[in-house]
């Protein structure tokens, strides 16, 4: 839900007040939010703005709330989007660490790469310079953190014939 300027919601206030009460009721209101696609049962929406009509005032708070909410939403839906990338990497690692001790060795890269037609074994080389260049620790492997960076940034280009 993109912000309304406060023209617009003055605007938006004075067309639900039918009668020039100075008050929109929450029927009006559950009538505008269905038709913006926003469903929602009158009792939920009483029990969201605690009161049977709103004045101007509180038609801005609720407005705010509204869109505070719906943030609320879209930043929560975009964690679980995070956490299931994060569970596609774990899951990829694992296809990768084919022995299960938590590394991902130059051997288990190359196999797998082969399997998947992605390495030639014939070119006499192997998957040390790809592991090196994400190997933040040395060790030779990558662990799951390697992994996920080596997953998430475009690899320098160092050979290619690799």
């Amino acid at each position: 839900m993109s912000p309304i300027r406060v023209d617009d919601l003055h605007r938006i206030f004075k067309n639900l007040d039918k009668n020039n009460s100075g008050q929109v009721s929450v029927q009006e209101l559950l009538h505008l939010l269905d038709k913006i696609g926003i469903h929602t049962t009158l009792e939920e929406l009483e029990k969201f703005v605690g009161r049977t009509s709103l004045d101007y005032i509180d038609f801005l708070f609720f407005y705010e709330a509204m869109v505070k909410a719906r943030m609320a939403e879209e930043e929560e839906g975009h964690d679980q989007s995070c956490d299931n990338n994060e569970n596609d990497l774990l899951k990829a690692f694992k296809v990768f660490d084919l022995n299960g001790d938590g590394h991902i060795s130059c051997d288990e890269l190359q196999s797998v790469l082969s399997r998947l037609g992605l390495w030639d074994k014939r070119s006499g080389k192997d998957c040390k310079d790809m592991i090196r260049v994400y190997d933040e620790n040395s060790d030779g492997v990558l662990d799951f953190e390697e992994f996920k960076n080596m997953m998430s940034v475009p690899a320098p280009i160092s050979d290619p014939e690799i």
